[in-house]
């Protein structure tokens, strides 16, 4: 502990707020660009919905029996984007990994934002938007409005809710020391609201006792989620009997699917976060490094699960099984299916070399393939599985229209208006836990 009280540690720990307090300053005029363009593009999205909502669900490119499409392809990625807040600042938090101290914040407004952008499309693909409410035992008694308690589309509305009431109160009580310490810095408008979110912080080691405790009990309770809300969301395909669907794998494949695209996007987010906010410093080629590896680790087990869907397809010996496989390979949507085993699989193979590993430019290539990949994954499964289930008969191609590509790009630039709103407003690097790590360093150098 003497360590601590060191004029040396205390000039560190001053740096350290100076440096990523100035992110919130005033932004450069490349900010209102990019926010402007993300504000245009969700309202581009906005009137597509509009559009769609005035003229019905025919305005999408759904044929029978493909009426699971784009839509529900974006919730299943936004979902699993999710996914890598919670591994990063909880499990990885829970095991002392030091090396995430610097990427948990991204990683949990990522999170946060991703799950409200997920959110919106089991509602956009309803149609009837209003009728969302039918989830819900609303009123059950009065309205005999109940829900399917044994359906797997009910069991997300659970899921997905309970995980981002979860992450977000993640979020804000990690926050909480940091608003306190850009409370004291700030003498403007936003004085009061850092007043508010940090609930009289004062620093004192009571406040840090009770701090730690609940951090460390909700990363306890949030660890559970990363493998129950991605496998629910597996059941919603693997409790149907559609071939290409029905797979005990499921689960343990879309968790870590989910785990492997939210990666992508922390690493696509902070390669240009740390150099447009000089962030170096604070997100070093360690961190980098330390993503990639998950990156590569993950990747390895989705091309290992690719290779047993493929297996399990010839050795289950069912012909429509084996059909629909094939289609997949080699049908109509072929080229979907190779883009999403070149990015998932192939591309992510150059991170066993160290010097890619620690190449931000590289890094950042591989998370837009990654990101790209694991977008037609889902969209494979979903797609390719219904256009060509049992009787021929029914088998349909399925294409996009504008309506549903708008949407699309509206949900990313969704996405990326409120993570724009939350670097300028709030500390996109943990202060409170990069100074609880160089006193650690410095604590354990001294002894």
């Amino acid at each position: 502990m003497a360590a601590i009280a060191t004029p040396k540690l205390g000039d560190a720990f001053r740096k350290i707020n100076r440096d990523i307090l100035a992110t919130l300053d005033r932004p450069k005029p490349g900010y209102w660009v990019l926010l402007f363009f993300a504000v245009s593009l969700v309202g581009w999205g906005a009137f597509a919905f509009c559009y769609q909502t005035y003229w019905g669900l025919g305005v999408a490119g759904y044929a029978p029996p493909v009426m699971w499409a784009v839509y529900i392809t974006n919730f299943v990625f936004w979902v699993g984007i999710a996914h890598a807040g919670t591994l990063i600042s909880a499990i990885l938090y829970l095991f002392r990994a030091k090396w995430r101290a610097s990427v948990n914040r991204s990683a949990e407004a990522m999170t946060v934002f991703a799950v409200m952008t997920a959110g919106l499309f089991p509602m956009i693909h309803l149609g009837r938007v209003w009728k969302f409410y039918y989830l819900m035992p609303y009123y059950p008694n009065r309205l005999t409005i109940w829900p399917n308690f044994k359906s797997p589309l009910v069991w997300d509305v659970f899921a997905v809710s309970t995980y981002f009431t979860i992450s977000s109160i993640f979020l804000f009580v990690g926050l909480i020391p940091d608003t306190a310490s850009a409370r004291d810095r700030c003498t403007d408008w936003r004085k009061p609201i850092y007043t508010v979110l940090s609930l009289g912080w004062q620093g004192t080691s009571v406040h840090w006792r009770h701090y730690n405790r609940a951090y460390i009990f909700l990363a306890a309770l949030a660890t559970p989620l990363v493998l129950s809300v991605h496998s629910v969301v597996s059941w919603d395909f693997a409790m149907s009997i559609v071939p290409g669907w029905h797979t005990t794998i499921f689960a343990p494949y879309f968790v870590a699917g989910a785990i492997f695209s939210g990666l992508g996007m922390v690493l696509t987010i902070l390669v240009p976060l740390r150099k447009i906010l000089k962030m170096e410093e604070y997100i070093t080629l360690d961190h980098m490094e330390g993503m990639a590896k998950l990156v590569l680790l993950t990747s390895t087990i989705v091309f290992y699960s690719y290779l047993m869907e493929f297996f399990i397809a010839y050795y289950c010996g069912e012909p429509v099984e084996r059909a629909s496989t094939l289609f997949r390979l080699f049908g109509h949507y072929w080229w979907a299916t190779w883009t999403m085993l070149t990015c998932n699989a192939i591309i992510p193979l150059v991170l066993w070399f160290k010097s890619v590993r620690r190449n931000t430019i590289a890094l950042f290539i591989v998370s837009i393939f990654v990101n790209i990949g694991m977008w037609f994954e889902r969209f494979v499964i979903i797609v390719t599985s219904l256009s060509h289930e049992y009787e021929p008969a029914m088998f349909r191609n399925y294409s996009p229209t504008w309506i549903e590509y708008s949407i699309t790009a509206a949900s990313f630039a969704w996405w990326g208006m409120y993570f724009l709103l939350f670097i300028k407003f709030l500390p996109a690097v943990s202060i409170a836990e990069y100074k609880e790590l160089i006193a650690r360093e410095a604590a354990e150098a001294h002894a």
